[in-house]
């Protein structure tokens, strides 16, 4: 089959690979209908999530049909149109029985190498995310292994297009997770994102449709700031204005309610601390640049709730940590629990509350992404979200 493997840092490509096996009874093998290229995805392409191997398969958002299933498994059969959350999950563990399914105990079989990063702990699978997160072939696919298929498998049967639930997959749970974990009172709470990229577009959507007053964009790129005032958010273009004060004039002093930063480990700006980041990463003392997380911090009202699902990858320094006390701030973050918002979220689909593939800008084969991929990257050609057809 055909499939996007990493050739090192700043180097994708397509090869021919093997065709997935089953290896457990609880497996299944997905044909792969539609797939995308995630902004998290960049971090490989850059070389700053550790463990990657050259030929590892990528992807962690796609969708298809079942063309074979393990024997123990019972709730999908050979025809079902699914869609598969890019983390794993057992389904059983304590933490899976909570609803903590990024924290699965049993889907990562290299909890070692996570533990050892982290300082003793570990999450689960992700699909086409390193060694650290298991190794596990990604889904920029023809097909794709689906391990704990009976969870992992959400059988779609309505008739709604692949490009309107392919995204139920990862960005629009994270979007809506991030604004979810800011417990917005309706009609009252203003909410601020920093980044409008895919998952800033769905946080921004996501805050509405939770009953936030107000949600202000803030970002770089006009197409994006553009996308983010179509859904009724104010536009802070930071290269062009204080978004500090910016954002105190447009809540009239107070500071937005809740800030989601859904930029994570790469972001862009300026002032020393910025300046400090990028030399530091590109030396590769750290992995991240934390001026948006520094931003959300500074700019966020007294009592309020930073929200995170950018994603980060080690230590970090020059954090505000003094403003975060002094405001008695509530941080919330991680690994999206995908599995228990796909059918809720399926539901304001269905029932007309939010179309996601508004977020696609470009549609490419499987051939093509390997310019894409950094098209994406650059922000050229207006490229905010770009899905695949590894069949075109």
């Amino acid at each position: 089959m055909k499939a996007i493997v990493w050739q090192g840092t700043n180097k994708v490509g397509v090869e021919t690979v093997p065709d997935p096996t089953l290896l457990l009874p609880t497996d299944a093998i997905v044909r792969i209908t539609s797939t995308a290229i995630c902004g998290s995805d960049l971090h490989l392409l850059d070389g700053f999530i550790p463990s990657m191997e050259k030929g590892d398969i990528l992807g962690h958002e796609f969708m298809g049909e079942v063309v074979e299933v393990g024997r123990e498994v019972t709730k999908l059969k050979v025809g079902d149109r699914v869609v598969v959350p890019f983390n794993i999950s057992c389904g059983v563990c304590d933490h899976c029985v909570r609803g903590h399914y990024s924290a699965c105990d049993n889907s990562n079989p290299n909890h070692r190498m996570a533990e050892a990063l982290y300082g003793g702990t570990s999450g689960g699978g992700i699909y086409g995310y390193s060694h650290m997160y298991g190794g596990y072939a990604g889904g920029q696919a023809q097909y794709v292994r689906v391990p704990f298929a009976d969870v992992s498998g959400f059988r779609i049967e309505s008739d709604l297009k692949d490009e309107q639930v392919l995204f139920l997959t990862d960005i629009f749970p994270t979007g809506y997770q991030a604004a979810l974990q800011c417990d917005i009172v309706p009609g009252r709470d203003v909410v601020a994102v920093f980044g409008a990229g895919p998952v800033g577009q769905f946080a921004i959507r996501s805050a509405y449709l939770l009953g936030a007053a107000h949600v202000i964009a803030i970002d770089r790129f006009p197409e994006r700031l553009a996308m983010a005032e179509a859904a009724g958010a104010q536009a802070i273009n930071y290269e062009q204005e204080d978004v500090l004060v910016a954002l105190r004039e447009a809540t009239g002093g107070r500071g937005p309610d809740h800030v989601i930063d859904a930029v994570g480990m790469e972001a862009h700006g300026h002032g020393p601390g910025a300046v400090m980041d990028r030399a530091q990463q590109k030396m590769r003392l750290t992995f991240d640049r934390i001026t948006a997380l520094r931003w959300a911090i500074l700019s966020c009202a007294k009592g309020g709730t930073v929200s995170l699902p950018g994603v980060y990858g080690g230590l970090v320094d020059k954090m505000p940590m003094g403003a975060a006390f002094a405001k008695g701030l509530t941080f919330r973050m991680g690994q999206t629990h995908t599995h228990k918002h796909v059918y809720p979220l399926l539901s304001r689909i269905e029932a007309g509350q939010i179309d996601p593939s508004f977020v696609i800008t470009h549609r490419a084969s499987l051939d093509q992404a390997p310019d894409l991929y950094k098209t994406f990257r650059d922000k050229h050609d207006g490229c905010i979200k770009v899905v695949l057809n590894p069949w075109a």
